[in-house]
C-alpha cells in the first residue's frame, strides 16, 4: 500500500496536496498522505459531532465488543503494522514489532475497562439534610475528544488516546504526527473492519500547527489530549480555555545507582533504556547518577555495552539503533554533545554522526548548565555522573524541570522508599529504569513533564464527566 487518504466520516478523503511520508535513514518514499485544509478539519469534527449521540447511546458491552474486534484486527495485520511503524519512523523492525504487541495489550485493556466503568453510591443520609435522600455519582463521555499524537510510538500512543476515549463513549479526531501518518490510517481501517460507526474516529493528515489550533479553538471539542513537546503543550493549554486538557510532555529522565547495586543487572537495562529507538522516547535515559564508588566501573560497561550496539537499516533484523526522525534532529544532537564536550564532559562512547543517524553517545561528567542535562535530548546520549550522599543524588534528579519517571537500583529498601518519597515524578520504580512501562499502568508527569494521566483506566477517567443523580 502506498497511497494513505484521510479517513472522516467513514470515509476515505484524498486532496490535492499530495505528501510524501520517507523513511528517515535513507530517504526513500514509504507512502503518500494528504494535506488537510481547513474544509476537511471541519469536516472531521462535524462527523465526529455526528456520531457521538452513538456512541453515547451504546451499552458498554457494545463498546468493548468493538474494542475487542479491533485487537483481533490489529493482531491479524501485525506484520503489516509494523511494517508500517518500522518506515514512517525509522525505529528498527524488531522493535516496531513490539510497539504492535503492546499496543495489542492497550486496545484489550481498554475492552475490559469499557465494562468496568462505573459509578458509586453518594452517602446523602451522612448529612442531617440528606436523609431519606439516594444519591449516586455517574460518569458520561465528554463528547469530541481530539487526540493529537506523536512521531515516537505512533501506533500505541495513539492508541492510548483512541482506545479509552471509545471504551467510554466518546467520539475522535485524531491528528497524527506529520511525519508519521502512515499507522494512523491503518488503524482507522482496523477499527472499521471492527464494526465502529462512522464518525466516531477521524484521522486527519498534514502539518500540526494549523490543525492543532483549529481543534484546541474548536467549541465542539469537549478536550484535548496531547503528546509532545512543552512548547506545544503550554500553548495548547492557554488556547484550550475551559476544555479539557491532559498532556504528556516528555522529560530528562534520570536513574540514581547506589554502591550496592547489582551492575549486571542495571548496566544492559540502563543500555537499553538509554538507546531503544534512538533515544526518541519519553522516558528514555538521559541522565545517570552513578555514586563515586562505582561511577567509572559503570561508565566503562555502559560504553562497552553501547559501541557493540549494531547501526543499520530499520528493516534488517540485526538493526538495533537506526536513524533519528531527520537529520536535523540529528545535526541538533550532534551539536549538544559538542557543547557539553566544550564545557568539560567525556564523550567515552560514540557520538558521531552520519545523515540522520548518530551513533549512541556515553559521556560523563556533564555540565548542570549542558543542553544534555537542562533539556530533552530526544537522542541516542547519556551523561553519566558522580555522587557522594544519597541526598546529593535526590537532589541531582529534582534539579529539572521535567518530571515524568525516575529509577534507582539498590539493595537497600529503606534508601530506595525514602528515594521514591523523595523524587519529584510521576512514577519511580526501584531496580528498574525510567523507561519501564506497561500499558495498565497510571502513566504522566509533574512540571514540564505534563498533567493528567494515560493508561486506559486513568485515560477514562480524563475523558468522562461525573453527573450525580439524587432522589
Amino acid at each position: 500500500m502506498t497511497d494513505y487518504p484521510m479517513w472522516i466520516g467513514g470515509e476515505a478523503v484524498r486532496t490535492g496536496d499530495v505528501l510524501n511520508v520517507r523513511i528517515p535513514f535513507d530517504g526513500s518514499v514509504a507512502g503518500s498522505v494528504y494535506q488537510a485544509s481547513q474544509q476537511q478539519v471541519e469536516a472531521a469534527i462535524s462527523a465526529a459531532q455526528k456520531a457521538f449521540p452513538v456512541m453515547r447511546s451504546m451499552s458498554r458491552h457494545e463498546r468493548s465488543s468493538i474494542l475487542y474486534k479491533a485487537h483481533a484486527r490489529l493482531s491479524e495485520r501485525r506484520d503489516e503494522m509494523a511494517r508500517a511503524i518500522s518506515s514512517e519512523s525509522g525505529k528498527p523492525i524488531r522493535e516496531a514489532r513490539g510497539e504492535v504487541d503492546r499496543g495489542l495489550f492497550t486496545v484489550l485493556f481498554s475492552a475490559e475497562e469499557a465494562h468496568r466503568l462505573h459509578g458509586e453510591e453518594v452517602p446523602m443520609d451522612a448529612h442531617p439534610g440528606g436523609k431519606g435522600k439516594t444519591g449516586i455519582a455517574v460518569r458520561e463521555p465528554l463528547g469530541v475528544i481530539a487526540a493529537i499524537t506523536p512521531f515516537n510510538f505512533p501506533l500505541n500512543l495513539a492508541l492510548h488516546k483512541i482506545g479509552p476515549a471509545l471504551a467510554a463513549g466518546n467520539t475522535v479526531v485524531h491528528k497524527p504526527a506529520s511525519a508519521t501518518p502512515l499507522s494512523a490510517i491503518l488503524l482507522a481501517q482496523i477499527f472499521q473492519d471492527a464494526g465502529l460507526p462512522a464518525g466516531a474516529l477521524n484521522v486527519i493528515t498534514g502539518p500540526g500547527g494549523q490543525i492543532g489550533d483549529a481543534l484546541t479553538f474548536d467549541p465542539r471539542v469537549a478536550m484535548v489530549t496531547f503528546t509532545g513537546s512543552p512548547d506545544v503543550g503550554t500553548r495548547i493549554r492557554n488556547l484550550a480555555g475551559m476544555k479539557r486538557v491532559t498532556l504528556e510532555l516528555g522529560s530528562n529522565s534520570a536513574v540514581i545507582v547506589e554502591p550496592d547495586a547489582d551492575l549486571d543487572k542495571a548496566v544492559p537495562k540502563c543500555v537499553a533504556g538509554a538507546f531503544a529507538h534512538s533515544g526518541q522516547v519519553c522516558i528514555s535515559i538521559q541522565r545517570i547518577f552513578a555514586h563515586e564508588a562505582i561511577r567509572n566501573e559503570f561508565a566503562e560497561r555502559v560504553a562497552a555495552a553501547a559501541a557493540k550496539l549494531r547501526i543499520g537499516h530499520p528493516k534488517e533484523e540485526e538493526t538495533e539503533v537506526s536513524s533519528l526522525i531527520n537529520e536535523n534532529e540529528a545535526k541538533r544532537v550532534e551539536s549538544w554533545i559538542e557543547e557539553a564536550r566544550e564545557g568539560g564532559a567525556k564523550v567515552i562512547a560514540g557520538g558521531h554522526r552520519r545523515g540522520a543517524t548518530v551513533e549512541p553517545a556515553v559521556l560523563t561528567d556533564v555540565p548542570a548548565n549542558a543542553n544534555l542535562s537542562a533539556k530533552e535530548a530526544f537522542g541516542p546520549v547519556v551523561g553519566i555522573n558522580s555522587y557522594k550522599t544519597l541526598d546529593e543524588a535526590i537532589a541531582l534528579v529534582n534539579a529539572s524541570d521535567y518530571g515524568l519517571q525516575a529509577g534507582m537500583y539498590t539493595r537497600d529498601i529503606d534508601k530506595a522508599f525514602r528515594a521514591a518519597r523523595e523524587v519529584h515524578v510521576g512514577g519511580f520504580h526501584i531496580n528498574e529504569i525510567p523507561a519501564y512501562r506497561v500499558d495498565q499502568m497510571p502513566y504522566g508527569g509533574v512540571k514540564l513533564s505534563g498533567s493528567g494521566r494515560e493508561g486506559p483506566r486513568y485515560a477514562i477517567e480524563e475523558m468522562t464527566e461525573l453527573k450525580l443523580i439524587t432522589w
